[in-house]
């Protein structure tokens, strides 16, 4: 749709998909806004991508995987060791769930 066709009840229909309630001064600013993108979606349109390949990312992305190896890790007692509160054997935190 060329934007100079937008129209007050397209607005508004977008409007409704977005769940928005818009009052008449916003109708017709969204109205020029709305007509100011399509007229920049129809200059990418005129882009000749023939020789694109589809993509999902901009750039490319690879996953970075890791061996799953034991490393060493802290013993209870240092983990315990900076702890506010603790028994000995567990951090204590304060109850924020009742029974």
């Amino acid at each position: 749709m060329p934007a100079d066709e937008l129209t007050r009840d397209d607005v508004l229909k977008v409007a409704q998909l977005a769940r928005l309630s818009l009052t008449d001064a916003e109708v017709g600013a969204y109205q020029a806004k709305l007509a100011q993108m399509l007229d920049y979606i129809q200059i990418l349109h005129e882009v000749n991508t023939d020789d694109v390949e589809p993509m999902a990312h901009a750039v490319e992305v690879q996953n970075v995987f890791r061996r799953d190896e034991t490393l060493p890790s802290l013993t209870p007692v240092e983990a315990l060791a900076n702890a506010p509160k603790t028994d000995g054997r567990y951090f204590l935190v304060p109850q924020i769930l009742d029974h």
